[in-house]
């Protein structure tokens, strides 16, 4: 019983939050992580796919930082002002 109960809690919570929080790697890491909780052994499907939530969304928001850090080395140079003649 208090395993159901903590199942519903954790629904309840991933439903309110789910509009809230960007799905950025989120989904992915989660799909992962069930699949690995899966084979771990009985409970752990739910465990798994919320590291793999987080560690998803960590990993998607550490690139797309190092996708603007790059952009924005490569854009002043590709927009350099012309010197006048």
């Amino acid at each position: 019983m208090k395993v159901n109960a903590l199942m519903l809690a954790v629904a309840v919570l991933a439903v309110g939050t789910a509009g809230q929080a960007q799905a950025a790697g989120c989904l992915k890491g989660a799909v992962v992580g069930g699949v690995g909780g899966h084979f771990v052994g009985k409970g752990h499907t739910v465990v798994g796919a919320a590291g793999g939530c987080l560690v998803g969304h960590h990993m998607a928001s550490k690139k797309a930082k190092e996708d603007a850090a790059v952009q924005a080395q490569t854009q002043p140079a590709a927009q350099a002002p012309k010197s006048p003649q």
